[in-house]
């Protein structure tokens, strides 16, 4: 982990206090788990995510099979349009 350092409210610490007494989490772990729903709700995937969905694609797309070969005209053809 890397250490940070953030500047809270009064009232921002102490509700976030009260919280993790609550859930028997620390303020850092609530914090964590901020970011990492901020990051997923705004379409940032981590890598392993990332990974997952990369496999799970492969071997699905398809088109022409020259594709590989002829991927600059493709693109090129693409762009006049």
């Amino acid at each position: 982990m890397i250490r940070v350092q953030i500047q809270l409210t009064p009232e921002q610490m102490q509700a976030l206090k009260r919280l993790a007494a609550r859930e028997g989490k620390s303020v850092a772990e609530l914090i964590r788990i901020s970011v990492d729903t901020m990051l997923r709700t705004n379409g940032i995937k981590d890598p392993d995510s990332l990974r997952r969905s990369a496999m799970a694609a492969a071997g699905k797309l398809n088109g022409p099979d020259s594709m590989a070969v002829s991927h600059d005209d493709y693109l090129a053809e693409a762009l006049d349009r």
